[in-house]
Parts: C-alpha cells; structure tokens; sequence
C-alpha cells in the first residue's frame, strides 16, 4: 500500500524541521557591548587645610562600573577648582590599588594662599587603561585665602585632674584647635571590679578653645597612656552665605607620657566615737574619697605619750570605717586616715580626731 503525501503535508514537515532545528541549535540574543572597564568613582573624598597645605582623603572602589574587581594599579587625577573656574590638574598622575587608603597633599601657590578668602573645590578622577573615567569624585571643599599664623610655645604639663596644655595668648576671637592622638597600643585602663573591660578608647580627638586664655585641660585622658598632641588657630568666616573655618598650620607634636603618679584625694570628715556597751573599742569613720582609682585607706592611731603607728591591716582597709578593739579604758587616743590609689600611691594624712575610751569601761 501506497501513502501519498501531498505538497501541503510535505510543506508543514519542513516548516516543523526547521522549527526543531533551530530549538535544537539555541537562538543567539543580540550582541553586548564591550566592557570599558571603568572604575567606579570615588565618592567619600575630603580636604583639609592647614596653613598653606590641603590633604585629600579617600577609599579607592574596588570593582569597575560592571561590577567586577580591579586588579591592577588604577591611575588616578587630582584637580582644583578656585570659585567657578576650570579644574585644573594637580600633582600628576598617581596609581593606587584597589580597595587602599588614598592621599594626596598640595602646597597652595602663593595667589591662593593670600589674600581674600575664596572656596577652593577638589576632585579625584580614576581612570582605566584607554585614559576614559565614569566621572568625577564628590567635590571636598577649603577655604583659600590668608590663614591665621601659627600657634607658639604649644608644652604640655600632666595632673592629677588630667593634661594641662600651655601656648602663647592670642587675641581673644581667635580659637585654638587642639588634635590629640592616642599612641599605646591599646588601653592599659583598669575597670574597678577587675571584671568589665574599659570602653576602647578614640585615636584622634579634637578638643576647641579660645586663644585667648593660653590653656587648656584635657580631662579625658587615661592613666598609663601615651599622647601627642599638635595646636593649630582656626577662624570661623563666611564665604558665599556658609560658614566655614580656616586653619593655621599645625604646631610640631607634644608628646605626653600620662603617667599616673598622683595620690587619691586626702578623706574628709573623720570621726571617733567610743563604745563601752559590748566592748571597749572605738568606732573611726569617715568621708569615702570619690577618686576611680582609689584602692583603700590606711588608717594610723597615736596615744597620748606614743608615735603614730598604722593600726589597719597590710592591706588596704575598703570600706571608710574602722573599728579600734586594742583600746584601753580611760586612755585618750588620736586617729587619722590616708587613701591609697592602685598605683599604690599614699596620699597625705587627714586632718586627725581624737577620742577618750570612759573609765566606766573598768567596772
């Protein structure tokens, strides 16, 4: 038998071959432009004037705009826009890895570290091997123009209540910037229970005063720490409807050993009252030292014909009372009573009390 298949049957086996085929082999979508491997750019950068000095920062991308990792060096641009002018190239070319810290210093040329103030604009370009870039970074902004001068005779004096700094007087509008910077490694800070960690202390703080007075305290300082602090003046003026701040350059670093040296605060209000009910004794008290470093109190006794003599234990007494049992009816005594800090300082004894034992306790 004998099938017979007509033009149109025929036809339909090809048009479905053909659709099979072209399953079979996948079709292709339209075709991608080529990667131009731009970087991303910069978008945290930051400028600080100091005198006639500005210092960029910035954390360079570390993947292009197909976000894909950079692995080599990226060139990198600086310019500099005074007002509304062009932006002008400074410093050349750099190269940085991705993902490192960058930086970039600039000594402004005389006609713009003189004269009036005006905004000087930064930018950082990155750019990929053709010379092409994805655009300019933030601007980060100064203040050009005539800075205040320098601060003088910047010392440094350590005290019990913390860093006392010292410079020459300025005009009493003029401020002062005082930048501290942590050196220790790491805190040797106690915590008074031996069992909470202290809080880690900031690297670099800033602390600012009026020129005017010729000193500062810096009472957040810790004990067994290293600092080193630098001063610089600083203006406040407006600029195009903003307040901004111009410095002067930065004295040369102080640096200051925070050694604790320093007894706790001598205590206060010390009194004696004799008991004869239960025993002879005599009951000392007095008013707690509210130092963080105290560590005790060391409590003394003198009779009448006799030497002063510590009568507490070796070590320190905690709590700011002391009961006497060596005590003698009829016979008067002195008291007195020293702290004692961590460092296992003394401080100087308190003003002293006395009290008689009542001849009563005989009976």
């Amino acid at each position: 038998m004998v099938t017979r298949i007509g033009w149109g049957g025929v036809a339909a086996g090809m048009a479905a071959s053909i659709v099979l085929g072209l399953v079979g082999c996948g079709m292709q979508g339209a075709p991608q432009a080529p990667s131009l491997r731009l970087p991303e750019p910069v978008s945290g950068l930051t400028a600080e004037r100091a005198g006639d000095r500005v210092s960029l920062r910035w954390t360079m991308p570390r993947r292009n705009t197909d976000k894909l990792l950079l692995k080599e060096e990226v060139p990198v641009w600086v310019c500099r826009r005074a007002g509304a002018g062009a932006c002008l190239s400074v410093g050349g070319e750099l190269r940085i890895a991705p993902g490192a810290e960058g930086a970039f210093t600039e000594t402004l040329p005389r006609e713009l570290a003189t004269g009036a103030p005006q905004l000087l604009s930064y930018f950082v370009e990155l750019k990929n091997r053709s010379g092409r870039s994805a655009g300019l970074s933030n601007a980060a902004v100064v203040v050009g123009g005539e800075a205040p001068g320098s601060v003088e005779g910047l010392t440094a004096e350590v005290r019990r209540e913390g860093v006392v700094l010292y410079w020459a007087n300025g005009t009493a509008q003029s401020l002062v910037r005082l930048h501290r910077k942590l050196i220790s490694a790491e805190s040797k800070a106690k915590a008074q229970d031996g069992l909470t960690k202290p809080t880690p202390e900031t690297v670099e703080q800033n602390l600012l005063v009026a020129a005017g007075s010729g000193r500062a305290l810096d009472k957040s300082i810790r004990f067994g720490q290293t600092y080193e602090y630098r001063a610089q003046r600083v203006t406040r003026l407006t600029v195009e409807g903003k307040m901004w701040e111009l410095a002067g350059p930065q004295t040369e670093a102080v640096r200051v050993e925070a050694a604790d040296v320093f007894p706790p605060s001598v205590p206060g209000a010390l009194a004696a009252v004799a008991s004869t009910e239960a025993e002879t004794a005599i009951d000392v008290s007095w008013q707690p030292v509210a130092d963080a470093d105290l560590a005790g109190y060391v409590v003394y006794r003198c009779s009448a014909d006799g030497d002063w003599a510590r009568i507490s234990g070796a070590e320190p007494q905690v709590a700011p009372a002391f009961h006497d049992a060596r005590v003698q009816a009829g016979h008067t005594y002195r008291y007195a009573v020293s702290a004692v800090g961590v460092n296992g300082h003394e401080s100087t004894r308190s003003a002293e009390t006395q009290e008689t034992v009542p001849a009563e306790a005989l009976r």
